[in-house]
C-alpha cells in the first residue's frame, strides 16, 4: 500500500495552519503544520514533504526566501504559495521562480 502524500503547511497564523491541515487530512493527505519557515527546515520533515504550502509573509524567513533556499539545496518539492497580497505581479514573479501555484487570502 502506497503512503499517503506528505503536505508541509508553514504559516505562521494558527488558525490558517491547524485548519489547513485538518482539511488535508479530511482529504486523505498526511499534513503537518508548521509555525515558521526555521521550524520546519529544524523538524527533519524536508526529505519527506511531497508538496509545501507556505505563506508569503512570515515573521523571520518568508515562504519566497524558504522557497529559494530549498531550490539552493536542490529540493524540488512543489510548492503552494497562500498571501494576502492580490498583486498579480508578486503571482507573476512567484510562478517564474517556481511556484505550483498562488492562492490568495481570503479562499475558500
Amino acid at each position: 500500500m502506497k503512503p499517503r502524500p506528505f503536505i508541509a503547511v508553514v504559516d505562521d497564523d494558527e488558525s490558517v495552519r491547524e485548519a489547513l491541515s485538518d482539511l488535508l487530512r479530511e482529504l486523505g493527505y498526511e499534513a503537518r503544520g508548521f509555525a515558521s519557515a526555521e521550524e520546519f527546515l529544524d523538524s527533519g520533515c524536508l526529505a519527506e514533504a511531497d508538496c509545501l504550502l507556505l505563506d508569503g509573509s512570515m515573521p523571520g524567513m518568508s515562504g519566497p526566501e524558504l522557497h529559494r533556499d530549498l531550490l539552493r539545496r536542490g529540493e524540488r518539492a512543489p510548492v503552494i504559495f497562500i498571501t494576502a497580497q492580490r498583486d498579480r505581479r508578486v503571482r507573476a514573479a512567484l510562478c517564474v521562480k517556481g511556484a505550483v501555484e498562488v492562492v490568495f487570502k481570503p479562499y475558500s
